[in-house]
This record gives structure tokens, C-alpha cells and sequence, in this order.
């Protein structure tokens, strides 16, 4: 089992398969994942020795993660941070190869903000679950509405349809999920087993139904890919039918999804023992594989359907939200607000 830094909790434990580290090596490639449960980024990449190395910070309820030049964007309670890199190429700092800083931050209130994607324009564009409808940020307000569902008859802060998804394409929003078309407040723990829907942004229309807690869509190599978390299932939905073809089954409850290459990164959890979590198709297709729901990350290759590589945490951590690769980085760190090494932090721009 590979050591964890200094600054990780004491009971996090983290293993992964037997070629996972070689695998990232092999790649290049460094993780991102966010844990609401205990508020915690996590920065995975490799020491010098080959060992796995595991960074985190405190951010409270961090959840949406997605790339930005030189860095990346994430989502915490009230807040929207940019982290963005700021050593210069083949700098090191104690080891590690990228520093990201959160440098600049957006105040939007408690939104409950889920997945996010930068446009074409460089626009930073969030699911905005409280209210139901994609926004962006604001310089004046807590946020600017882009776009809402048609099911949604206005804005209100009442998480009516659980809206939590984005795909984007071709540089502007193309689809979202949600896990029920309801319009009344709370409507749609009523029907989480099969009342979710995709929606076609552009169209304004739903496109497929009877979906199970659905997550994450993602438009890769001209297929539009999300998780079916109610049911356990990763896998494509043909657009032109509504129908989801399931490429795997993954013992955990899916939510963030990212792509690199001919893989796929999924984020499992393990379901809370509430109403929200339970009484899902899920847990019948795990006692029928005789399987427990796993946290962790599961590596896909989309040429075969099978799991190639995973990492599993256990622990005080049971709950993730979203996993992003970061291409090229070999050990990535943050810096956050609970100590004052921010301060000393200063760069130049030339």
C-alpha cells in the first residue's frame, strides 16, 4: 500500500490494482477527484520512485471539477475556485511538478452546483441544481441563467428536476440530465429508480427517459456517454432511438465520468443509507453478483468494456463526486486556506 502524504487523514486508505501506477506512468497522466462527504480534494500522481502520490485539501462540499488552460475549475459550498498552475515548465516545487493555486474565486451562494465546462468562448458554464437551470458566473450577482429545461415553468430555488449533468459539444452545452422532468419542489425523489431523462439543450426537448439516477453525460468520439447510477451501468446512448446500451456494469454508484483516450475514468460510492440512496436497481445487481458497493476509480477501456485498472479508498472517505485526468502532470499539488503557506506564494507575470 503506498504511503500518504503527511496532510491526508490518518484513516484514508488508498490501494489500487497491480498496473494502475504503470498505467498512469505509461500515460503521463496525473487524477482530480473531489469528496463532498468530507469536503477534500485529492491530486493523484506519482513520486519520483514510482509510488503513488496522494495530495489533499479542504474545501467544504467540493463536487464539480472540469479543466481550464493551465488548471482547472472546481465547485465548493458557496463558491466557484479557478486553480490554476503556477510553475513555470520544468520547475519543481519539493518534488512535485505542478502547484495550482486557487486564484481566483466566485462567490454564487449555496447552489448546489454539480457538473461544469468551459465553452468555446472560455465561459465557464455550471449545472445550476438548486434552481434547475444551466448558468455562468456573474461579476455582480451569484449567478447568470443561460438556459433552463422546458419541464421548468420559472426559476426557483426548490431543486425541482435534480438537474446535474453536462455534456458539452462542439463548444457549447449539448446535453443534461436529471433525474425526473417534476416541477414542484423535491419532485423527483418520487421517481428515482426510472424517471430519468436526457435533454437535448439545443432542441429543448427530451430526448430519453426512463433512466435510472442518471450522471455525468459526456460527448466522446461521436457518442454521447453517461452513467446510468441507479442501475450500476456505464455505457452510450444512441440519440436517434433514446435507447442506453450499457458497456458495464460497476459495483459502486457512479458519478463523475472523464475520458482519456481510449479510457474511461468513473468515480464510484458507496450508496448512502437513506431514501435518496436506496431502493435502487442497484442494489439488487450487486447481491445478484454477490458484490459490495466499492469507492474508488474505475479505468475502462472502451474497446473492450473491461475494467483494465482501479483504485479504491476506503476509510473515512465512502463518497466521491468527480475524477478528471490531468494530462502531462506527473505529481500535482494545491494550495488551500487552512494554512498560511498561501501567503507566501507570490509570482510574476511577464
Amino acid at each position: 500500500m503506498p504511503t500518504v502524504e503527511p496532510s491526508a487523514a490518518p484513516t484514508l486508505e488508498i490501494t489500487t490494482s497491480r498496473q494502475m501506477l504503470a498505467w498512469l506512468s505509461d500515460q503521463r497522466l496525473s487524477i482530480a477527484l473531489t469528496t463532498y462527504q468530507i469536503g477534500k480534494l485529492f491530486l493523484l500522481g506519482l513520486k519520483a520512485n514510482g509510488e503513488l502520490s496522494i495530495f489533499e485539501r479542504s474545501f467544504n462540499r467540493c463536487m464539480g471539477l472540469c479543466p481550464a488552460d493551465n488548471g482547472f475549475y472546481m465547485s465548493s459550498l458557496y463558491q466557484v475556485w479557478r486553480f490554476s498552475n503556477v510553475l513555470a515548465p520544468g520547475q519543481q516545487q519539493d518534488g512535485y511538478d505542478r502547484l495550482y493555486l486557487p486564484q481566483v474565486g466566485y462567490t454564487t451562494g449555496d447552489l448546489d452546483i454539480h457538473d461544469m465546462a468551459v465553452d468555446a468562448a472560455g465561459r465557464l458554464v455550471f449545472v445550476n441544481t438548486l434552481f434547475g437551470c444551466l448558468s455562468t458566473l456573474s461579476e455582480t450577482h451569484s449567478f447568470k441563467p443561460v438556459w433552463r429545461p422546458p419541464f421548468v415553468s420559472r426559476l426557483a430555488a426548490e431543486d425541482r428536476c435534480h438537474l446535474n449533468g453536462l455534456a458539452m459539444r462542439d463548444g457549447r452545452p449539448g446535453h443534461v440530465t436529471a433525474v425526473h422532468p417534476s416541477d414542484v419542489v423535491d419532485g423527483w425523489r418520487d421517481h428515482r429508480a426510472s424517471g430519468g431523462v436526457l435533454v437535448d439543450v439545443q432542441q429543448d426537448a427530451i430526448v430519453a427517459g426512463g433512466l435510472s439516477m442518471p450522471h455525468s453525460p459526456r460527448w466522446h468520439r461521436d457518442r454521447l456517454w453517461l452513467l446510468n447510477s441507479g442501475t450500476g451501468e456505464f455505457g452510450h446512448l444512441e440519440l436517434d432511438t433514446g435507447r442506453f446500451v450499457p458497456l458495464v456494469f460497476c459495483a459502486g454508484y457512479m458519478r463523475g465520468l472523464s475520458f482519456h483516450g481510449d479510457f474511461a475514468l468513473v468515480g464510484l460510492s458507496k450508496p448512502r443509507d437513506n431514501k435518496t440512496f436506496s431502493g435502487l436497481p442497484l442494489d439488487d445487481a450487486l447481491k445478484a453478483r454477490h458484490a459490495e458497493a466499492r469507492c474508488g476509480i474505475q479505468v475502462i477501456d472502451l474497446r473492450t468494456g473491461d475494467a483494465v485498472h482501479w483504485l479504491r479508498i476506503e476509510g473515512v472517505v465512502g463518497e466521491l463526486y468527480d475524477v478528471i485526468p490531468l494530462p502531462g502532470v506527473q505529481r500535482p499539488m494545491a494550495l488551500g486556506f487552512k494554512t498560511d503557506e498561501i501567503r507566501r506564494v507570490i509570482s510574476i507575470e511577464t
